[in-house]
């Protein structure tokens, strides 16, 4: 799964000379939380937080009067604030390597670039998330099967078969990475609605043939 097919491509972003206050409306107005820096030819230069900006702004109790303060607030440039070594991705590379990357450095988005190192979109945890639910088909419906099966070489094949051969239609199918001398691993199996009789027969059937460890089913629709 490439980051391209994605990320978010219109991304919005600022230039380091442009104020603070500036910055935490144009996060505001858009509600996101974290804008690439760039300069005048759309090169990544750094990143800018809703974190930078509230560890950069007053305290509450400032006795600042409001036109101090908004003159105060006016000449914190981006710049100043912004992280320079920041971390980037680029739209050829996998959206697994993304979730690595944010998720050892506690990151929630990452830009993306080009070769150039021009900022051509962003990658966000939401966007994980939607990776996901599109390939487990969870808006789909239908009843998830965890199996506990061996490694070896051959083992999925009689599970898939042995589904065709009940009517059963797969959705999507997620397995567990082991190490590899880990002899058994678990997997994840969607298959979509069936008629309550022939489900009955179906984790009946599964439960005598294989290492059944849990059914799911899902009530969960998506939000227009």
């Amino acid at each position: 799964m490439l980051v391209a097919n994605w990320m978010t491509k219109d991304v919005i972003t600022i230039t380091p000379d442009r104020s603070m206050m500036k910055c935490s409306k144009l996060m505001k107005d858009h509600g996101i939380s974290r804008v690439p820096v760039v300069d005048e030819e759309g090169k990544i230069l750094g990143i800018v937080s809703d974190r930078d900006i509230k560890d950069a702004s007053p305290s509450k109790a400032t006795t600042l009067d409001m036109h101090e303060l908004y003159y105060l607030l006016s000449e914190i440039k981006i710049k100043d604030i912004m992280t320079k070594k920041v971390m980037t991705i680029k739209e050829t590379e996998t959206v697994e390597k993304a979730a690595v990357i944010m998720l050892e450095n506690n990151f929630g988005g990452l830009p993306v670039v080009d070769d150039d190192n021009k900022v051509v979109g962003i990658i966000t945890d939401t966007d994980i998330f939607k990776v996901l639910v599109e390939i487990s088909g969870v808006y789909e419906g239908g009843a998830q099967v965890c199996l506990h099966i061996p490694t070896a070489a051959g083992s999925l094949a009689p599970i898939i078969n042995f589904l065709k051969d009940q009517g059963a239609r797969v959705m999507s199918i997620l397995t567990q990475n082991v190490p590899e001398d880990v002899e058994t691993k678990d997997i994840f199996i969607r298959i979509r609605d069936m008629e309550k009789p022939e489900f009955k027969r179906l984790q009946q059937a599964m439960a005598e043939k294989f290492d059944v460890k849990y059914w799911a089913i899902d009530s969960v629709h998506k939000v227009l």
